[in-house]
């Protein structure tokens, strides 16, 4: 485990707004827990080029009373269903530059096994220089123990930004299935970042799989926020 103190702070910075998350409406009565592929092969057939972008991803779609994404159905609950609300949205992220050709998502249809998502109109949101961000998903490698999926995180954003990151922590842990395998990823949230840092992850995520939801941050409320999500 990286940790040191329990810490929160404000950055005063300009947001750089090239990679944006683009958040749908939705009209859809339940959806199950378990859409992540069945979602991102929907979506990939009406915007391809998605996957020619290293930044771009889809989120997996997520209802109000996940708690913010730390708690949720278990993956091998047998018919496990969300039931969507009206403020429930479905969220891309993508290059500002694509923005035209993203909301031709809108009006389409989306036949998620058999669970239908009318898709709505959408909205831009730009980043936040959060100091603590974290991510729902990251695929972890097969018998991978919690210490060497923090070190490698530690080492792909050292890679990635030039920052050695002094805080950072697992959570729960998710299957999710493909047609030709089953994927183990982890929560992870990291702590006391400058604000180049946060965006730098937040644009370029840490990790494979973000097609189908995995490696994308997302700014945290803050540490104390997390532990009373627990």
């Amino acid at each position: 485990m990286f940790w040191q103190e329990d810490e929160d702070k404000s950055l005063p910075y300009e947001v750089p707004d090239d990679v944006i998350d683009l958040a749908y409406a939705i009209r859809c009565k339940n959806l199950p827990v378990s859409h992540a592929w069945q979602l991102s092969n929907e979506i990939l057939k009406h915007l391809p080029w998605i996957n020619d972008y290293p930044g771009a991803g889809i989120h997996q779609i997520h209802v109000a009373e996940s708690n913010n994404g730390w708690i949720r159905p278990a993956d091998d609950e047998i018919n496990a269903l969300l039931y969507p609300s009206r403020r429930t949205k479905m969220t891309i992220r993508i290059p500002k530059e694509k923005l035209k050709d993203a909301k031709e998502l809108e009006g389409k249809i989306l036949d998620i096994d058999g669970h239908i998502i009318t898709v709505g109109k959408a909205k831009t949101k730009a980043f936040t220089n959060a100091s603590v961000i974290f991510s729902r998903y990251v695929i972890s490698k097969k018998d991978e123990s919690e210490n060497q999926f923090l070190e490698r995180m530690a080492k792909e954003i050292k890679s990635k930004t030039e920052f050695n990151v002094k805080k950072m922590l697992c959570g729960k842990s998710h299957n999710i299935k493909t047609p030709t395998e089953t994927l183990e990823t982890r929560h992870l949230m990291i702590a006391d970042l400058d604000s180049e840092t946060s965006i730098k992850i937040q644009q370029l995520g840490l990790g494979k799989g973000r097609e189908i939801g995995c490696g994308i941050f997302l700014p945290h409320k803050g540490i104390k926020s997390l532990n009373s999500a627990e």
